[in-house]
C-alpha cells in the first residue's frame, strides 16, 4: 500500500482527504454512520462572531451535475460553537481539527479568529473571505487583494497557528489575490470556494432560491477548480489545499497533480455522507493504477 500521509503547514496528517466546511457540520453528525477519525482532518461549519439564522428558504436549488445553495452562514456563533459543540466533536474526532472563519468586518474575523485559536483542538484557522451568500462580508473581502490581505494581517496578528486563507473563483485573476494574502503572511492557501449561480423556475417566473442567487457546487465545477488551484500552486510558496466538485479518489489525485497539498471534498458529503470514507478507501487502488508510491511526491507534478 502506497503512503498517504502529507504535511500540511508543519502538521502531518494521515491523508490528504478533508471533509470541507459546511458540508460536515461539526464532525459528531457523520460520526454516527462511520468512524470520522479515518479522515486527514476535516473543516467544520463556517463560525462567524455572533449567531447567524441564515437566510430566508428556500435556499437550496438542484441542478445539472452540481447544486446551488444560500444556507447563508447559519451558526450558533463562536462562544457557543467553543463551548458547546467542540467538546461534543472531542469524543468523536481525537484528531487535530480546522476551524472556518468568516466575519463581515475586519475586527470580527480577527476576534473569532483569536478566540478559536486559544482551543486545544483547533490546528488550522481556514479563513474564508469568500461566501457568495452572505451580504457585506465575504466573498466582498475575497475579490480585492488589498482587503483580502487586510483580513490577512489582522487574522495573523492574534493568532499563532496556520491560517489559511480560502478564496473566491468569483474573479478575473486569483493569483493576485493569492499572492496578496501570501505577502501579508498567510500560511496557506484554500480554493475553490463556489460559484456564484441561480436557478429561475419555469412554473412561477421566480429565482428558486429565496436569495435569487448563491453558490454553485458539484462535479460541473471540478474544472475550473482544478485551473486555479494550477495557476495559484504554481505563483506561491505557501501549501494550497484544493477543492471544487471533487467526488472519486481519481479527483484528489487529479488536484494533487495541480499542486494541492491535501484536499477538500464539499458537495459530495451532501449526496452520499459516506463519500469521504469511500473516496479514502478508493485511493490506494488509484495510486496502484498510476504507480503512485507516495502521495506527497505528485504534489504540483502536472507541469
Amino acid at each position: 500500500m502506497g503512503k498517504l500521509s502529507v504535511n500540511l503547514c508543519g502538521i502531518e496528517l494521515d491523508n490528504p482527504v478533508i471533509p470541507a466546511s459546511g458540508t460536515f457540520g461539526y464532525g459528531y453528525e457523520f460520526a454516527q454512520l462511520y468512524d470520522i477519525n479515518c479522515l486527514g482532518t476535516f473543516s467544520f461549519k463556517g463560525t462567524t462572531k455572533d449567531p447567524r439564522f441564515g437566510n430566508p428558504t428556500p435556499r437550496i436549488a438542484e441542478c445539472t451535475a452540481g447544486m446551488i445553495n444560500a444556507v447563508g452562514l447559519q451558526n450558533p456563533g463562536v462562544d457557543k460553537v467553543i463551548a458547546e459543540e467542540l467538546p461534543k466533536l472531542k469524543k468523536c474526532f481525537h484528531k487535530p481539527v480546522m476551524a472556518n472563519v468568516s466575519g463581515f468586518a475586519v475586527e470580527d474575523y480577527a476576534y473569532t479568529c483569536e478566540r478559536l485559536d486559544a482551543c486545544e483542538q483547533v490546528s488550522w484557522l481556514e479563513v474564508n473571505v469568500s461566501c457568495p451568500n452572505v451580504h457585506g462580508g465575504g466573498m466582498s473581502f475575497g475579490t480585492d487583494p488589498k482587503a483580502a490581505a487586510e483580513v490577512t494581517a489582522a487574522v495573523k496578528k492574534v493568532t499563532k497557528k496556520p491560517v489559511i486563507l480560502k478564496l473566491s473563483p468569483n474573479v478575473t485573476d486569483i493569483v493576485s489575490i493569492a499572492k496578496a494574502c501570501e505577502d501579508a503572511g498567510a500560511d496557506g492557501i484554500s480554493l475553490i470556494n463556489t460559484l456564484l449561480g441561480m436557478r429561475i423556475d419555469l412554473k412561477n417566473k421566480k429565482p428558486v432560491i429565496a436569495n435569487k442567487m448563491g453558490g454553485f457546487s458539484g462535479s460541473a465545477i471540478f474544472p475550473v477548480a482544478v485551473r486555479m488551484v494550477y495557476q495559484v500552486a504554481n505563483a506561491v510558496k505557501v501549501p494550497v489545499i484544493g477543492m471544487g466538485g471533487v467526488s472519486c479518489a481519481e479527483d484528489v489525485v487529479e488536484m494533487m497533480l495541480a499542486g494541492a497539498t491535501a484536499v477538500e471534498v464539499g458537495a459530495a458529503n451532501l449526496v452520499n455522507p459516506y463519500a469521504c470514507r469511500d473516496i479514502l478507501a478508493d485511493l490506494p487502488r488509484v495510486m496502484d493504477k498510476y504507480g503512485i508510491n507516495t502521495l506527497s511526491e505528485i504534489i504540483g507534478g502536472a507541469k
